[in-house]
C-alpha cells in the first residue's frame, strides 16, 4: 500500500468521512500547487501558499464555467480554502506537455469553441470573484528580459539573436492600458500542462487549473496555445474563433508567448521540473519567429 502523506489523509478525514485512500500519489507541481491522485479517482490540489480569498473564488468560477463549456472542467468534490485546497474528480485524458497528441491540428476547432464559449461570459458578474488583469506590457517584457539574463547561456548561440531582438523592442499597445471594456474572463495559464486529451484519439477531454483566470486580455489565452503547439495551431484556432478580437491581437499574442517562454525557462533550469526549460529550448526558435 501506498504511504498516505500526512495532509492529504487529514484532509480526506475531514472533508470525506468513512473514505479510505488505497493510494495517494504525487501527479505534479507548478509554482502555486502541489497535486495529488487519490485511488485513480480523486485529485487533492494542495496550494504551496494558501490564499483562502483565492481558493474560495476558483471553486465559484468552476461552478460558473462548467455549464456553458464545451471541455469538461473540474467537478470539485470538496475545497478548503483555509488549507488552499481543491478535491475533484479525476478528469480522463493526460496532459499534453508530457503525451502530446499526434496531430495538434486537431486540436484547434475544440480550443476555439471552448475560448469562445469562456470569454462570452458577461464580465459584470464576475467582478467580485476574478481579478481584473491589466498588468503593462512593458513590465512583462521587463520580466521577460531578467528571465533571459539569468539563462542566456542555456540559450543556443544561433537563437539567442532571436531572443535578444525581441526584447530590445517595444511592445506592442496594450488595448487595455486605458480602459478595461475589452476585458474577458481567461483561463490566462493555458499551457499544455493543463489541457488534457486521449494520447490515441488526440480528443481534448478536460481544462484544469484555473486559480490564475481573470478579466483581462483574450491574447492571453491564445498566447499559451501559440507557445505550446505552435503557430500553426494557434493560426487555426483563431480562424475557427467566433469571438470579437481586434486587428492587432496577433501582435500581442506573439509578444505574450515569447515572454512566457522566457518565464518557463527560467523556471524549468530554477526551481522548478527540468521538462519546463527542456519545451522552452525545444519550441524557441518558431516561437520567436512564427
Amino acid at each position: 500500500m501506498t504511504p498516505v502523506p500526512p495532509d492529504v489523509r487529514a484532509l480526506l478525514a475531514r472533508h470525506l468521512p468513512g473514505r479510505e485512500a488505497r493510494s495517494v500519489v504525487p501527479v505534479g507541481q507548478g509554482l502555486d500547487n502541489v497535486a495529488y491522485e487519490v485511488d485513480g479517482e480523486l485529485i487533492v490540489r494542495c496550494a504551496k501558499e494558501p490564499d483562502p480569498e483565492a481558493t474560495a473564488a476558483e471553486v465559484a468560477v468552476l461552478a460558473a464555467v462548467a455549464p456553458i463549456s464545451p471541455l469538461p472542467v473540474p467537478e470539485v468534490v470538496f475545497s478548503d480554502p483555509a488549507a488552499g485546497v481543491i478535491a475533484y474528480r479525476r478528469l480522463p485524458g493526460r496532459p499534453l506537455n508530457r503525451h502530446p497528441v499526434a496531430d495538434p491540428r486537431r486540436l484547434a476547432g475544440p480550443l476555439a469553441a471552448f475560448l469562445g464559449a469562456l470569454h462570452a461570459v458577461p464580465p459584470g458578474p464576475l467582478g467580485e470573484l476574478v481579478p481584473l488583469d491589466r498588468y503593462p506590457l512593458a513590465d512583462l517584457r521587463e520580466e521577460a528580459a531578467q528571465a533571459y539574463e539569468a539563462v542566456a547561456a542555456h540559450v543556443p548561440s544561433g537563437h539567442r539573436r532571436l531572443v535578444e531582438d525581441f526584447l530590445a523592442a517595444d511592445p506592442p499597445a496594450d488595448p487595455l492600458a486605458e480602459s478595461p471594456a475589452g476585458a474577458r474572463l481567461c483561463h490566462t495559464d493555458l499551457g499544455a500542462e493543463h489541457l488534457l486529451a486521449d494520447p490515441v484519439t488526440g480528443t481534448l477531454t478536460g481544462v484544469l487549473d484555473w486559480t490564475d483566470a481573470a478579466l483581462t486580455d483574450p491574447a492571453h489565452d491564445f498566447a499559451r496555445i501559440h507557445r505550446d503547439l505552435g503557430p500553426e495551431v494557434y493560426e487555426l484556432t483563431l480562424a475557427r474563433y467566433d469571438g470579437r478580437l481586434d486587428d492587432a491581437v496577433t501582435d500581442r499574442v506573439r509578444f505574450l508567448a515569447r515572454c512566457a517562454l522566457l518565464e518557463d525557462l527560467a523556471h524549468g533550469l530554477g526551481p522548478g521540473p527540468r521538462r519546463y526549460a527542456d519545451a522552452a529550448l525545444a519550441h524557441l526558435a518558431r516561437t520567436f519567429t512564427g
